[in-house]
């Protein structure tokens, strides 16, 4: 939490790195909610599937998941149609100042995007740099490009302002990545 006309940062003492992402993907949930409502486009969160294993019964009403793993590894976190057309990303928060770096990304990630591209989906990563409090989305295809040159264990702040799109934000649309879309990709 950054508070107002100062520069000290509150981290709650519990928080993880696992939750470090969460308020993008609470921004870009906000703003598919607002596609769908107004009919602009249908794009969801993919959901993480699991195998239960053990689940605990108090009462008929309150069965509650105890033991459960990965069915298998996952791909992206989004998928959905605009405009007649196929679209897959992963959402990143990096609070590095410098450089995004690639072990934020699973390398099945990366293929799953190349796999996409390949039969002509709309493919790309929307990146939050939180030291600088923008949002990028940067096509799969540069970003695969640079990933599989192995130059770099990381992507420069100065490579994404040069290679990546900033998405504006909006109260009702806090991640605005459609309008970003329709430009880059020429739809």
């Amino acid at each position: 939490m950054k508070y107002p006309n100062s520069n000290k940062t509150y981290v709650k003492p519990n928080e993880t790195t696992s939750n470090r992402g969460m308020s993008l993907e609470e921004d870009i949930n906000k703003t598919n909610r607002y596609y769908l409502t107004n009919d602009i486009a249908v794009i969801y969160k993919k959901p993480t599937p699991i195998t239960i294993v053990k689940v605990d019964y108090p009462k008929r009403s309150a069965a509650k998941i105890t033991e459960a793993y990965f069915k298998l590894a996952s791909t992206t976190d989004y998928n959905g149609i605009y405009l007649g057309k196929y679209i897959d990303f992963e959402a990143k928060e990096c609070e590095s100042k410098t450089s995004f770096p690639f072990s934020s990304i699973h390398s099945h990630q990366v293929k799953h995007l190349n796999d996409v591209l390949k039969h002509g989906a709309i493919a790309f990563i929307i990146l939050r740099m939180t030291s600088y409090n923008k949002d990028f989305l940067i096509k799969a295809s540069d970003f695969i490009d640079f990933y599989n040159s192995g130059k770099r264990k990381s992507i420069s702040y100065a490579w994404i302002l040069e290679n990546g799109f900033e998405i504006e934000y909006s109260y009702q649309r806090p991640c605005d990545y459609l309008k970003v879309v329709k430009k880059v990709f020429k739809l």
